[in-house]
């Protein structure tokens, strides 16, 4: 008899991720490929776009070939910021332009000209600046540089629904693409903010649905259930969503450690606006508050000058772990030592100074000020929530000195992490399943570990 199984592409900048999962979401296929990037009009790389299409469909095609699956639904997971251009026909109209590509100084300064101040609409739109990682500024950059592939835009698509669309032929718009500092949503009105109306962009945003919707077809003869995708944060964020019943904030580590606070509610319009808080959404349209931090980025330029200047090999910074003594002498006439290269802070030198001759001192010394900037991170995307959990998933999840450090200065609140490699796949998954997750999920299949903070002699 055939598995009953849900289908999820999950699309990242480099890997391109296919998954089966059963009727407890255990993983039981996996395939990944990645494709060379192409070029833009302007010799800035992107995305492979008809490669990426032709692989969905070959893929697909092919699982549903097999004997031992029966594929009952389909869902999509991808990154943000990125939208697909489409012509009445259906048909790409530019390339899938990349959000590391720059934004003409020109467009910024005449956007905020008709739609400033600065300020109040970054906070308005949830952003932390315009460029293009704002994929709504694209669709102004658009309008007023391409004029003419613009005016044959039927619909614009965020690329987890440009996907769904693939297999669908149906345009649909949903809130977490829509609400990844896209500078389209006013979080105070809950609708797409002014200016999206008089630039008339709304004509080509498709119809607003609920990331849970999902569209009954019979795709090559079989019925399936296909989602509308979803942004891959909110996705990662989901499970712990639906499983914890208490509050809680989830720091999801990686290249950038972002800071999700599901509970801020209207809360996120009365602060302060900073410059690296930002507003996603959930499924259901409301806004999750979101601080973030380039620290693994910033790990890893620190870790090779430190294997450079200690002279060991490039691993060895994985075999270090906490050491209380070590630590206490660092608190004890504590400064700051490191001059970071891709955060700023108001703490760091002029220059890195080691004070010390042993690379596991040096390496405590670091892990010490980066857990500083983490925890004023966390405590941002707090706000003035009283939340008393927090989650720790992806790279640093694992890393022994992060984990005692981060649970020693919370230790008025109870940590845990969790190994989430499926994260993003298994939350599209989620997204489009009926089933309601319990608190014994984390536990089955995230290996949910919880932290006890170390305790100060004297």
């Amino acid at each position: 008899m055939k598995q009953k199984v849900t289908a999820v592409f999950d699309i990242g900048k480099t890997n391109k991720k296919f998954f089966l999962f059963d009727k407890k979401f255990k993983e039981v296929h996996k395939e990944y490929i990645s494709f060379e990037e192409i070029e833009d009009e302007d010799g800035h790389p992107t995305e492979n776009l008809p490669a990426l299409k032709k692989w969905l469909k070959k893929v697909f095609d092919r699982i549903l070939e097999k004997k031992e699956f029966n594929v009952e639904a389909i869902n999509f997971s991808t990154y943000g910021a990125s939208f697909v251009h489409i012509d009445e026909n259906g048909k790409p109209l530019t390339p899938l332009y990349n959000y590391t590509k720059p934004l003409p100084s020109n467009i910024v300064d005449s956007f905020f000209k008709k739609y400033g101040p600065k300020e109040e609409f970054l906070k308005t739109t949830g952003c932390v600046d315009l460029s293009m990682l704002n994929s709504g500024l694209q669709l102004y950059w658009l309008k007023y540089s391409q004029p003419e592939v613009f005016s044959k835009i039927k619909y614009s698509l965020h690329l987890p629904q440009y996907l769904s669309y693939v297999f669908t032929g149906i345009p649909l718009s949903e809130y977490t693409s829509i609400g990844c500092h896209t500078a389209l949503w006013d979080f105070g009105k809950k609708d797409y903010h002014d200016w999206v109306y008089k630039e008339g962009i709304d004509k080509i945003l498709p119809p607003i649905v609920s990331t849970e919707t999902s569209v009954n077809m019979n795709y090559n003869g079989n019925r399936i259930k296909i989602g509308v995708g979803i942004h891959d944060s909110s996705a990662a964020l989901l499970p712990y969503v639906r499983s914890i019943k208490k509050k809680f904030v989830l720091v999801s580590t990686g290249t950038w450690s972002i800071v999700f606070n599901p509970f801020a509610g209207d809360q996120i319009l009365d602060d302060a606006f900073k410059n690296d808080t930002l507003n996603y959404m959930r499924i259901n349209g409301r806004p999750v508050r979101a601080a973030r931090i380039f620290l693994g980025n910033e790990y890893k330029l620190q870790v090779e000058k430190l294997n450079k200047h200690f002279g060991v090999n490039d691993e060895y910074h994985q075999t270090v772990s906490f050491d209380y003594d070590t630590y206490l002498e660092i608190m004890k006439d504590f400064k700051y030592c490191f001059k970071w290269e891709s955060i700023t802070d108001d703490n760091m030198p002029e220059k890195t100074a080691f004070y010390f001759d042993k690379y596991e001192h040096a390496y405590h010394q670091m892990m010490t000020e980066l857990v500083l900037l983490q925890i004023k991170c966390i405590k941002e995307a707090l706000g003035s929530d009283e939340i008393k959990r927090i989650y720790v998933d992806g790279g640093f999840s694992n890393n022994d000195i992060y984990i005692k450090l981060l649970s020693h200065n919370f230790n008025d609140k109870k940590l845990s992490t969790t190994d989430a490699s499926l994260g993003s796949a298994l939350g599209a998954a989620i997204s489009i399943s009926d089933k309601k997750l319990n608190s014994k999920f984390l536990k089955q299949n995230y290996a949910l570990k919880k932290h006890v903070p170390f305790i100060v002699n004297g």
